[in-house]
């Protein structure tokens, strides 16, 4: 598989001679520039500095699902979480640097239109720096609510240096022209892999975020009570029905081979691979790419590590959404098995949807390069539960993986139109059930119902509207059901609380591992302590007890500014309650 990198160091090339991040000391423009700025080339290697700042798997990225209650950094709390964080002085989050390289590039492309670069190629790479400047003042946004726009580069003796918040309506509009122009401009996804430029963004791209901006805003405005519901909902609506007729993208279903020859239908799993690299899988629309291998890669994540480390376990509260073949949730279906002291770890798998397998290891997996998955590590994975995602045991050895992570996949792009849709209505129809989450189901392996020596395997049950109303289900939790399991551990748990308003009542729960298995407690290889391992009644392994969690809905739905921030700039107001 050969990719060609879309990003260099930039090492030898001063772009804008940055000398601060914050909004505070604007870089100056002026040093060096005289030598650059000049063609297309230029303007490309500039918008190559983006891609290095696309989420990824770093420490840092992969610790975002802490934030929710699917997942647990392992030992000591997180601050979001539970509740507990206080003002801070400083913070990554609010992040105007990125902005100003954003807002140089499309200054200095008219510089390169007027010595004659190709209006077309000029548009593609304003394009990805518009795309790109939508992408930083959204997860501004999605924290802190409005927050000053800055649409051009500034010296120090600006006036516009210190403005005061604008609007969330404000910000939106800056978002949405951003992504219609860079809609308008940039190439499709076949043109840039025809051009072997596979990574860069794309026209789906530009309306994949569109989306799922469109669906932040509109089902917060919705639950939150504000602003033009309608109006957004209707646009992330329209943005993924874009994406769906453009034809451009479909969900990926490559197979494996197992150790025995036979077929495996793992497609779910191998997203996660290095089957799931490159063009060959248009399932990913914006991707952060990693490389080929460690001779032939931008850079490496450890990423396995971080799973199998403290960083991150999988919750009880997470798995527990996890349907039974039937379609049913656990408290309904025939088919669920509660735990009990005979059952093991890897029989708690048996009869659910087999993402679950896909995303969590279980005994008998590929694990490490001396050996294969036997039960949760008591201080390494202390929830029970281990994140299976990305798990190569190669890489596992080299301590460096080369999997490209997705960004924005087609699976999400469904995932938005059907809530859309829902949440527009009122009502979804089989028709658009089966455009969106039945073909996330069908592309699943089929799972056995029966025994190993009498085996009845069957297809994942789909959700129609008839069987919600026979099984007494509710249609909209069905559908972020399927959102939560199909994109679990990708960064956005957290912010569908918050934008459904759920979080007042999710996050105060005590948090919960698995089921203490007798076997946890009898493996010769790595015995878990009964004496240390809190329990509830029920025998589930408690994580974090409620009393130690809190959600203030009256403050907890933005973040705080930093403090320094307003120190500095008497125009911008604290968040309500901090």
């Amino acid at each position: 598989m050969n990719k060609r990198f879309i990003y260099l160091l930039l090492t030898s090339l001063s772009f804008g001679s940055v000398v601060s991040c914050d909004i505070h000391e604007v870089p100056e423009t002026t040093v060096s520039d005289v030598n650059f700025w000049n063609t297309v080339s230029d303007l490309r290697m500039a918008a190559n500095y983006f891609y290095s700042t696309l989420p990824g798997l770093t420490l840092k990225d992969v610790s975002m699902d802490n934030w929710s209650t699917d997942a647990y950094p392992n030992n000591n709390g997180d601050k979001i979480s539970d509740g507990s964080r206080v003002k801070p002085a400083e913070s990554d989050d609010y992040d105007y640097y990125k902005i100003f390289q954003a807002n140089q590039l499309i200054e200095k492309s008219q510089q390169v239109l007027d010595k004659g670069g190709n209006a077309t190629q000029v548009g593609w790479y304003v394009g990805e720096a518009r795309f790109f400047r939508a992408l930083y003042y959204f997860e501004m946004f999605k924290r802190f609510g409005g927050v000053p726009l800055i649409t051009k580069t500034m010296g120090v003796d600006d006036p516009d240096v210190y403005l005061p918040r604008a609007s969330r309506d404000e910000v939106l509009k800056l978002i949405f022209d951003d992504l219609d122009y860079a809609t308008s401009v940039l190439r499709t996804a076949d043109e840039i892999n025809a051009a072997k430029e596979y990574g860069r963004i794309s026209k789906t791209g530009a309306l994949a975020l569109k989306s799922r901006i469109a669906l932040f805003e509109g089902t917060r405005e919705k639950y939150h009570h504000y602003g033009d519901a309608t109006k957004h909902l209707t646009m992330a609506k329209d943005a993924a029905e874009a994406v769906i007729s453009s034809n451009v993208h479909s969900l990926f279903t490559q197979k494996s081979t197992g150790k025995k020859g036979e077929v495996l239908n793992n497609a779910y799993f191998n997203l996660f691979q290095e089957a799931g690299d490159g063009r060959a899988n248009k399932e990913n629309i914006v991707a952060k790419v990693y490389g080929v291998s460690r001779e032939n890669a931008i850079v490496s994540t450890a990423v396995q590590r971080y799973y199998e480390g403290g960083t991150i376990v999988p919750t009880q509260n997470f798995v527990d959404n996890y349907l039974m073949a039937d379609g049913l949730p656990i408290d309904k279906s025939p088919l669920y098995q509660a735990p009990n002291k005979t059952m093991t770890h890897a029989q708690y798998f048996n009869k659910k949807d087999p993402r679950m397998s896909f995303t969590l290891f279980k005994r008998g997996d590929e694990f490490i390069s001396s050996s294969d998955y036997t039960i949760p590590h008591p201080t390494q994975q202390r929830s029970g539960y281990g994140i299976r995602k990305y798990a190569n045991k190669n890489f596992w050895n080299l301590q460096a993986s080369y999997i490209d992570r997705p960004f924005i996949r087609y699976a999400e792009v469904l995932l938005n139109y059907a809530e859309a849709v829902y949440e527009l209505n009122g009502a979804i129809s089989d028709i658009v059930l089966d455009q969106t989450i039945n073909a996330l189901r069908d592309r699943l392996p089929q799972i056995n119902i029966g025994t190993d020596t009498n085996p009845n395997f069957v297809s994942m049950a789909k959700l129609t509207n008839a069987f919600v109303n026979a099984n007494g289900l509710n249609m909209l939790t069905e559908i972020r059901r399927e959102r939560k399991v199909e994109l679990s551990f990708e960064g956005l748990a957290y912010w569908d609380l918050i934008r459904w308003k759920t979080a007042e009542f999710e996050l105060p729960k005590t948090l919960y591992g698995s089921y203490l298995f007798s076997e946890y407690l009898t493996d010769s290889g790595q015995k878990w302590d009964a004496s240390t391992t809190k329990v509830n009644d029920k025998n589930y392994i408690i994580l974090q007890d409620a009393s130690l969690r809190r959600f203030d809905e009256k403050k907890d739905y933005l973040w705080p500014l930093p403090t320094s921030e307003i120190a500095r700039n008497e125009k911008l107001e604290q968040n309500p309650n901090w």
